[in-house]
């Protein structure tokens, strides 16, 4: 990866073989917006509104395609209790009644 020898000087070609998954992970976590792998973690983790509001097209679509990718990989417990939590909000908002509760 461009990203690691452009930083770090390492060669994940040759110099994978001996480094720990911890280390690995340091690595990866201190990328720079510098390189090309930190912009891009940069896009997709970014969520203050205002800088995403700043961002050009392509940074966007990246951004986007990561959000959707993300969104098919929740697995269905997580899905149903967030869907039990808003189903609770709007309960609350509304002033619903027993009867009125969608089963």
């Amino acid at each position: 990866m461009a990203s690691f020898q452009s930083q770090y000087g390492i060669r994940l070609s040759k110099d994978l073989s001996g480094m720990k998954w911890r280390e690995f992970k340091a690595y990866i976590a201190g990328l720079d917006e510098k390189s090309p792998l930190g912009r891009l973690i940069m896009i997709r983790a970014e969520i203050d509104p205002k800088v995403i509001s700043r961002f050009t097209e392509n940074q966007r679509e990246i951004r986007s395609k990561w959000r959707s990718r993300r969104a098919k990989t929740v697995p269905q417990k997580d899905l149903d209790q967030f869907l039990a939590s808003m189903e609770e909000l709007f309960k609350g908002m509304g002033g619903a009644h027993e009867e009125d509760q969608v089963h």
